[in-house]
This record gives C-alpha cells, structure tokens and sequence, in this order.
C-alpha cells in the first residue's frame, strides 16, 4: 500500500510539474508576443494600452464618436512631417502633411493624406488587411467591399465599372429625377409649415428614404417605395443602426465571423426568409437577380443588367446587389444630411447660394450638367463633404514584406494602417485655419491660389477612396448631391427646430442620424 501510494504521489506530483510547466510556457509565449508586439512600433506614439492589446480600438469602435477619437489620438501622439507633392501640371506644391500614431498592438493611423494616397495607387504593394472580411455581409461570401485578393477584387471591379458608371445604365439620370421629385412632393403634401400649422418632418429619416429609393431603382429598376409610404418599408434603417455596431467590431476581431459562421451561431444571423430588415433586402435581392437568370430571363438596362453582361455570376449579383444597398444609402445620406444642415445654419452661404441658383435658373429639375456649371454650389458640395466626411472607419491596409519607410519613418512588414478621416479633413496646413468653419469659399479661385485648390481637390479625391480601391458609386452620388440641394431650396424655406440640438447622430465607421427635425415653409416664389 505504501509503495502505491508513494507510486501515486510520484504520478501526480509529475501531472502538477506538467501543467505548470504547460501554464509557464503559455504565460512566456503570451509575454513574449506581447513585449516583441510592442517592440517592432515602439518609436510610434499612441495611447499605453495601444502599445500592448487592441482594447483601445474595441473600446472606441464600440463607442460612438470613433471619428473624433481616432483625430484626437493623430493630434495628440502623431508625428508631422513636412512633405511635398506634385500637382498635375507639374508644380511643386508644398504642404504639411498629417500625423501616424499606434492605435492597436499591430495597428497605426494616419492623418497625412500623402501616405493615404501611397497605400492607395493603383500599383502599390500594401494590401488591404482583415478589417475587411468585417464587410462580408455573408460571412461565407466575400464582396467587392470584402475581397482581399487583388486578382479577384479587379476582376469584380471590371464587371461593375460600366453599370456604376451609368453608361449603360438607361435613364440614370431620370430615375434620379424621378426620386428627387418623390421626396419634393413628400414635404409638399406632408411637412408644409406655416404661421397656424406647425408640421415638423425628421429630414434624417427622409433623407435616408431618399437615398434607399434612388439605389434601389437605379439597381434594379424598382423603388423600395420609402418616400411613397414615408416609412422604412422593410425596416432596414432599423435593423442596420441595431446591428452595425456589431458588425464594426467584426472589423476588429475578424475571429468573430468565424463564430458566427459556425452552425450554432449562424441561425442569428439575417435571412433571406426574414420578413423584416437585411434579412428581407436580402431576399428581394435573390428574387431580382432569379428574374435575370431565370429560365424566363428579364433583361434591362439598369446597374444588374450591366454586371450581368458583363460576367457577374448569379451568386455574385445577389451578393454585388446587397452591397449596393448597404453602400449606396447611408453614405450619401449623410453626406446630404451634413450638408443641408450646415447649409441652413450658415445664412451667409446659403443667401450666396440662393442667389448663384436665381441667377443661373437651372432647368426644374436641375440637370447633372447645369449643376457642375454652377461654381459655388460645388463648392458647397465639396466643402460639405470636407467638413462632415461621411466613411471614418479604419479601412487599414497592411504594410508590404521587407517593411515600408514614410517620412523617416519605418513601417514594419504586417502592419497595419488605418484612416483617419477627421484628422486629414480638418488639416489647418491644407485647409487654412478655419477648418472647424463651413466656408465653400475655401474652394474657388477667387479667393485662393490655384495650386492650394489643387492641392486641397487631391486631398478631397480621398472621400471616395482613390486608386484600385476607388468608390464604384461615386458618380451615383455625386449626381445625387448635384440635384438634391438645388430642388430642396428653390422651393422651401429650411429651419431646424431645437438649434441646441439638430439631430441624433452617432458614428462607428459610418453615420447613423436621425431626429433632424425641419421646418419646412413653401417659398414665395420657385427659384
């Protein structure tokens, strides 16, 4: 007995020398990484924890003013550094370009846009880093968002690149039309003020109902019919503002997605079965696309009739189409929400602007090419977009093998390196000293040099992304925006409500806004 027990004894005494010794080897290799994590970007600056964990990034992702913090932290920690770049006519033009700090354990960001431009070119080796596999809207399936491999991704954008153009795209520009005209008739018949009758319209929501409208005709030839109801008729800006947050943070910890594509998981997921929400876009994006690749095949001229003749798979449509939606409403929506709301609060631009709109007497509804003659509404366009940018997420690419050196600065291979849309956009080197002032003046050669124009349009391009991974729906928006303001002004007089507070806004990566409560009052005359 006391041989077996002395046996036993032995046996676990050597189990408990085993386990400690596996705890210590884990504990070493989690201390190592760690230590050697923070090493290789010791010489960037940024918040104690950043330097050791991503708990700064998952706490301010899951925040929502991801915006504002990312520019505090470039404010704050960044290095400056004087730079140069070429205009296209060849002049050097001199700029200060913006900051890098440490934001995560792997994971820096930037506010100079020279850097953004050069992680961006069309043949640059940096490639985009696992913060997209967060934009897979199904988790098994990647996007022309989602897509990493560089061969894959240009063989998406070549099949698109026609139809977002509108090229071949019939009546783009009448479908938008149409829209414009929906949401004018809307406050008309709706949201009318006057001395006796008070009629507030949340130009948050419609806003938003505008844009799901627009994209959704010019997509699939069909409206979702938002502005018609005045609803979220499938609740999709409902149930995208409940899960975004969580999407977001999939950008962060991409080991996520893998959780919910597991079966346990992947039930709580949308489905095309949902009556409601993403779910049901979902689904009528299977229906549209199974009309074009049915045995009774529809055809038309609109954005999927494009991919399709152009080689989009039947899974790639119904995939490609989502993204649409997801991408092309709430984007543009805040971007003409920002805009009108600094447009109505700033009365000195928007008498200059009223009086630009009476002299030129633009065709009703106002076309895309009268607009772009129209020097200071484009102005207001561009400043809206500068001072309210409407994509703050990280988008980080990741620094190529053999590491990267930018402004004396060493990039370590593997590394990270997200966009900071408010610090690049609010750049006082680039911008002037007023950068926190909505001023379209900044933009017209009246009042500057050419070649700080220039230099500011180069750094607006990156709004829209730039190079390979330019925006596909720019010009959708951009015809959007040309129309919107224009046809919103010419026939109402705007007010907020409760100045002290203009809307409910909150950001993580994108805007989310609503309760921008309007009165609308019908001018005297049409513009």
């Amino acid at each position: 007995m006391i041989v077996h027990a002395t046996h036993l004894s032995s046996v676990l005494g050597n189990y408990k020398l085993l386990i400690w010794s596996a705890l210590l080897l884990v504990v070493t290799s989690i201390a190592w990484q760690t230590i050697n994590s923070w090493y290789r970007l010791r010489h960037v600056k940024g918040p104690f924890i950043a330097g050791f964990s991503n708990l700064w990034l998952i706490r301010h992702v899951s925040g929502s003013t991801m915006h504002l913090d990312l520019a505090e932290v470039c404010e704050k920690y960044g290095r400056v550094h004087a730079s140069s770049l070429f205009s296209q006519n060849k002049s050097l033009i001199q700029t200060t370009t913006g900051s890098i700090a440490r934001v995560g354990h792997d994971t820096l960001v930037t506010s100079d846009p020279n850097l953004m431009r050069r992680m961006l070119a069309v043949r640059t080796p940096y490639k985009r880093s696992d913060w997209y596999d967060g934009m897979r809207l199904d988790p098994s399936r990647d996007n022309v968002l989602s897509e990493r491999n560089d061969e894959k991704h240009n063989e998406l954008r070549a099949k698109m690149a026609a139809g977002y153009s509108g090229k071949e795209v019939e009546n783009l520009e009448k479908t938008i039309d149409r829209n414009v005209f929906n949401l004018v008739q809307l406050i008309e018949k709706k949201y009318l003020s006057t001395e006796s009758d008070f009629k507030p319209c949340d130009f948050g929501r419609k806003a938003q109902y505008f844009t799901l409208d627009v994209i959704s005709d010019v997509a699939f030839g069909e409206a979702f019919g938002d502005i018609a109801t005045d609803s979220d008729v499938h609740e999709y800006i409902k149930t995208t503002e409940e899960t975004l947050p969580a999407i977001i943070m999939t950008t962060v910890l991409p080991w996520l997605l893998w959780l919910l594509s597991s079966p346990l998981l992947k039930s709580l997921l949308p489905s095309e079965k949902d009556q409601l929400g993403l779910g049901k876009v979902m689904g009528i994006a299977k229906q549209v696309v199974g009309e074009r690749f049915g045995r009774n095949k529809k055809i038309q001229n609109d954005m999927l009739g494009s991919f399709i003749r152009h080689g989009l798979t039947q899974k790639e449509a119904e995939s490609e189409t989502l993204v649409q939606i997801l991408a092309g409403s709430d984007t543009t929506a805040t971007a003409i929400r920002a805009t009108l709301l600094h447009l109505i609060t700033s009365p000195r631009v928007l008498s200059t602007l009223l009086a630009e709109i009476r002299k030129a007497a633009p065709s009703s509804p106002i076309t895309d090419s009268e607009a772009k003659e129209m020097p200071y509404l484009q102005a207001v366009i561009k400043e809206g977009l500068r001072i309210f940018p409407p994509v703050t997420g990280l988008m980080s690419k990741v620094v190529p093998p053999g590491g990267d050196t930018f402004n004396d600065i060493f990039l370590p291979e593997g590394t990270k390196i997200g966009y900071c849309a408010w610090g690049i956009f609010r750049n006082k080197e680039i911008f002037g000293e007023d950068v926190n002032v909505f001023r379209p003046e900044r933009w017209l050669e009246d009042f500057n040099p050419v070649e700080k124009i220039r230099e500011r349009e180069l750094t607006l391009e990156l709004i829209f992304g730039y190079g390979r991974w330019q925006c596909l729906g720019k010009n959708v928006a951009m015809i959007e925006l040309n129309k919107v303001f224009v046809e919103l002004l010419r026939r109402f007089e705007l007010e907020i409500v409760d100045p002290t507070k203009p809307w409910h806004s909150f950001n993580v990566g994108i805007f989310m806004q609503s309760e921008m409560w309007l009165r609308a009052s019908k001018r005297d005359e049409i513009l």
